[in-house]
């Protein structure tokens, strides 16, 4: 037989776009339309729909950037189409390959009731099915003119990311707004012939099937009348019917397809608009439920849940009614997709608590799955937060996105650092937006790399990023392609019963430790300085609240103020959301973030100090207030007193320019360029700064990658560096014990600080950029003499190691990687810290000296600042502060005390008397992360607690006041039956603890 195969195809695709497909809607007559134009911003509803538009003509220009433009459309349904299908179409001027990334509507009825949304993939209006004719139409559409940030030639700069810069200029034109006929027989036909052309280009060539297919899709076009689509669309969806009927193999991939709308909290529009986005995906998916049976849609993110119930009650009442049919699916337990790299261990936790209570509050639903697609790599402390919010799976797709090592499993157990192992899925599917097209489902088959041993993955369905959900067209394919033989076979299922099915199939599955690093979007750790910078501040602000609030409410009847910690915690989780602690939203976003930081910074300072006012009283003793979890100059953790009298420190002038700093614990030499060309550990007898190096070295690079501007370093970057070492002045500083040093470069300029408290065996390096490069990268290098082939980086309540070498390509793949408080690197016996208290960012090299001593250098760098234009052109410019801390002959205890310190500064305040802790444990590696009353108001005192050094630990907490009953509980406060209670004797409890193991107490009083 000759080879017709591709005058076939090609045939396919001609008649399916230009006949097929117009005949779905063969008769339309125009609405006719009005518009009012909001000024400033969006309004409720109630006022959308009351003001008075003004006549408009489709092909009219309308929508400011950021604007919102309510429009009125009415006409009537004619007479000749009774018994029709009848829909509006209503284009508000879309490019259908941008569905959450442009212009988006939400329809009203007059009474004010939502229809559905609008968007680029979803544009059509149901009036009736049939109509009787003469129906009058009326249909309110609140229209958002959102701009297109992430264009075609995407990253170019843009002011199009902030309101206050975006201009006035219309950014869409009204394409149609009609009436119409729908032919559902000639869209069932469109559906089958997609599904099929799509499901024959995945099949071999010389497959029977693929011709099977090719000969019944020619003889459907031979039998469809061009001139009289709807008249012939039956007989030609005959031709199909038998190819369509085939049945899957038994050893069919199978797909649990779940309705999704990944939506980010906030990206390249701000948080209000995404309040917006979610009315319009919820009510597109209540809508979408009631039409389609077998549908079952997913949503995560309980803050997402709480802004439909606070700002769209009518829609709220929907959505509230498909969960109880089980269809709508809160999903994930978690306040937001959070980043899971920077936020602490008590704010990751949170995110569990405040996500699942939500859900338990609202449907009592417990969610036993994290639903994290979109998040740029996994810490290795996750997994046992997970366990103890009460969840056991997790599902992420991101991971496929790393550029350089395939991830070698799809269904795993990842294993954390404590050892708690998480069943958890990839998607092979390898989106989070699948659209049920047949590369997507083959994609998927083939892709999966646990063949033999699992058959099942998970393809979450529905326009994301943006929002706008799943459509029915997905629906009708994933029917199709319910048991079709040559596909995958795809069935509507709950994150559940996915779950439950691959894990029943796969017992014992491979095992994945520690991180899951995402290969790409390296430079989220560095990116927006200052939002980074106020959720970290916020997070060591409310341990602080809770604190002393706690201490206050037990010891002198204090207020606690659950609704106020309440309300900044999830403030403060929101803006964990992958895309704003990350940096990687527009500037109207950061520009937002820092306003909110310093409000919630405000508000917590308020809170802390009333707290310990009321703790200390009235008085003239000097006291101190420590917040860290161990002691410091005297003032034990948790309490406060008049601290012990430390030594001083020396500051001398050098013969060759600089300055030497002494304490009598460490040495520090500052030569004239104002670098550390010495830090001498004088108890050790040993040397810090590597021979013929500096540290406290300022290093530029320039920072253009390839994509992703404000997402992305790529490891070029490193060919290309300038050391700073030229100085305006190298001078003491104000209090005649430390050296502050001026520079400047390019735009920017720089004053530095180092100084050497007394008693304490810390360099601390205060540093203040104005910073005003342009695609720049800003380092700060500290080169040490130590032989170390893995270093420490803190992670979520403990730490991780990773090599310093690049033996694989797994190794090499992680030049930037994620600390929080302190990164640690030790030979037998003595070692070295280097801790922040706000930058997560750094990378640690190491080369052998080849100055005959052939001793190794381990430099450590911190990443600083970054000036990328997309998507907020000014990213970082301006002040910037800085703490970090050099640590010479630190022990990985002495790494997190030191990490906790620069991070908790005390507090000082003159009051009558002495406050003791309200809970005490006597074992420095046992940390207490949060210190608190009960969520539920009862009265009890709960106790968060870690082992923080990597090793077992028998410890005694002791509270301060009396204990009636000691129960273990998971993070939401519950207790664990199968915990058993510690031993207790009176108010003193015994706590054995594996390494890095994470306990919650919760102790009533008596």
């Amino acid at each position: 037989m000759h080879d017709d195969r591709t005058l076939i195809e090609a045939r396919l695709k001609r008649v399916l776009d230009e006949r097929i497909r117009p005949a779905v809607y063969p008769e339309s007559v125009p609405l006719e339309v009005a518009v009012w134009h909001a000024p400033g911003e969006p309004v409720p509803v109630a006022e959308g729909l009351a003001a008075e538009p003004q006549p408009v003509e489709v092909g009219a220009r309308w929508g400011a950037p950021w604007g919102t433009s309510w429009f009125r459309v009415t006409g009537t349904v004619p007479e000749a189409w009774a018994g029709k299908t009848v829909e509006a179409l209503l284009d508000l001027g879309f490019d259908e390959n941008m569905p959450g990334f442009q212009c988006e509507g939400l329809v009203y009825r007059p009474d004010g009731t939502p229809v559905k949304g609008l968007n680029p993939r979803n544009q059509w209006v149901r009036i009736g099915t049939p109509v009787e004719g003469g129906e009058e139409v009326r249909l309110h559409i609140e229209a958002a003119s959102n701009p297109v940030i992430l264009d075609y030639h995407p990253f170019l700069p843009t002011q199009l990311g902030d309101k206050d810069t975006a201009g006035s200029a219309p950014q869409y034109t009204l394409t149609r707004m009609d009436l119409a006929v729908f032919d559902e027989t000639v869209w069932q036909l469109v559906l089958d012939l997609e599904v099929l052309g799509e499901l024959m280009a995945e099949l071999p060539v010389d497959s029977a099937r693929r011709w099977d297919i090719l000969r019944a899709v020619d003889r459907a076009l031979d039998t469809v009348d061009l001139q009289d689509v709807g008249g012939t669309a039956e007989r030609a969806r005959a031709q199909l019917a038998q190819v369509l009927a085939a049945p899957a193999v038994p050893s069919a991939h199978r797909i649990s397809a779940v309705g999704h709308a990944h939506i980010d909290s906030a990206w390249l529009w701000p948080l209000r608009e995404t309040v917006r986005k979610v009315a319009r995906t919820t009510s597109n998916m209540t809508a979408l439920i009631e039409d389609e049976p077998e549908f079952v849609f997913a949503m995560s993110q309980a803050q997402q849940w709480a802004w439909v119930k606070e700002h769209r009650p009518e829609v709220w009442a929907r959505v509230k009614k498909a969960v109880a049919e089980g269809r709508f699916v809160p999903a994930g337990g978690m306040w937001v997709e959070s980043d899971t790299n920077m936020p602490g261990s008590e704010a990751m936790a949170r995110q569990f608590v405040h996500g699942k209570r939500f859900f338990l509050d609202e449907f009592g639903i417990e969610n036993e799955e994290a639903w994290l697609p979109d998040t740029f790599g996994f810490a290795a402390g996750l997994p046992q937060i997970i366990k103890a919010a009460g969840s056991k799976w997790l599902l992420t797709q991101k991971i496929s996105w790393s550029q350089t090592n395939k991830f070698p499993h799809h269904t795993f157990q990842w294993e954390g650092i404590d050892g708690t192992r998480i069943f958890t899925h990839f998607p092979p599917v390898d989106t989070y937006n699948c659209s049920m097209k047949g590369s997507e489902i083959a994609h998927a088959a083939k892709n999966f790399k646990d063949k033999g041993r699992a058959r099942h993955s998970l393809a979450p369905t529905g326009w994301g990023d943006g929002g706008g959900g799943t459509t029915r067209e997905m629906v009708a394919k994933a029917a199709r392609l319910r048991d079709l033989e040559g596909s995958a076979t795809v069935e509507w299922e709950t994150p559940r019963a996915f779950f439950e099915k691959a894990e029943a199939e796969y017992p014992e599955p491979p095992v994945w430790v520690g991180e899951l690093y995402l290969e790409l979007h390296r430079a989220t750790l560095t990116s927006q300085a200052q939002t980074k910078q106020g959720n970290r501040r916020s997070e060591h602000l409310l341990r602080e609240a809770e604190l002393w609030a706690a201490t206050a409410a037990v010891r002198t009847g204090f207020p606690y103020p659950y609704e106020e910690l309440d309300r900044i915690w999830k403030t403060v989780l929101l803006h964990q959301f992958h895309d704003i602690l990350p940096g990687s939203s527009i500037a109207w976003v950061h520009r937002e973030a820092r306003a909110t930081y310093r409000r919630l910074a405000a508000e917590l300072t308020a809170i802390i100090e009333s707290a310990q006012r009321a703790l200390a009283g009235e008085g003239t003793t000097e006291l101190v207030f420590n917040a860290a979890p161990h002691a410091r100059h005297g003032v034990p953790a948790g309490g406060a007193t008049t601290p012990a009298v430390a030594g001083g420190t020396t500051l001398t002038a050098r013969e060759n320019g600089g300055f030497t700093l002494d304490n009598g614990r460490l040495r520090i030499e500052v030569d004239a360029r104002g670098l550390v060309v010495s830090a001498y550990d004088l108890a050790a007898g040993r040397e810090t700064v590597a021979p013929g190096q500096a540290a406290n070295l300022l290093q530029l690079h320039p920072d253009f990658p390839n994509m992703w501007d404000a997402w992305d370093v790529d490891e070029f970057y490193r060919n290309t560096v300038t050391d700073l070492t030229e100085a305006e002045s190298v001078l003491p500083g104000e209090d005649g014990a430390s050296v502050r040093i001026v520079r400047a470069f390019g735009d920017s300029r720089v004053t530095q600080v180092l100084s050497l408290p007394a008693d304490e065996g810390r360099l601390v390096i205060d540093t203040e950029v104005d910073w005003h490069e342009t695609e720049k990268f800003l380092k700060l290098a500290f080169p040490l003499d130590l032989h170390a082939e893995r270093y420490a980086s803190e992670t979520q309540f403990g730490h991780f190691y990773r090599p310093t070498h690049t033996n694989t390509s797994w190794e090499a793949a992680r030049f930037e990687a994620c600390n929080h408080r302190f990164v640690h690197l030790e030979e037998p016996g003595w070692g070295v810290a280097v801790v922040n208290d706000s930058t997560y960012g750094h990378d640690v090299t190491r080369t052998v000296r080849s100055d005959g001593d052939h001793g190794t250098t381990t430099t450590v760098r911190v990443s600083l600042l970054r000036a990328p234009r997309f998507p907020d052109p000014e990213t970082d410019q301006g002040v910037h502060r800085f703490r970090h801390a050099l640590v010479p002959g630190a022990g990985i205890g002495d790494a997190v005390r030191e990490g906790w310190r620069v991070n908790l500064p005390e507090r000082h305040l003159t009051g009558a008397h002495e406050v003791a802790p309200l809970v005490t444990v006597d074992d420095d590696a046992v940390v207490l992360t949060a210190v608190k009353l009960a969520d539920d108001g009862s009265g009890d005192v709960v106790v968060r607690f870690h082992e923080a050094h990597g090793g077992r630990a028998r410890a005694t907490l002791t509270a301060g006041f009396q204990v009636a009953e000691v129960t273990v509980t998971d993070l939401l406060e519950r207790p664990l039956s199968a915990a058993a209670a510690p031993d207790r004797d009176g108010d003193r409890i015994t706590v054995r603890l594996r390494p890095f193991e994470l306990v919650t107490l919760r102790l009533r009083r008596a």
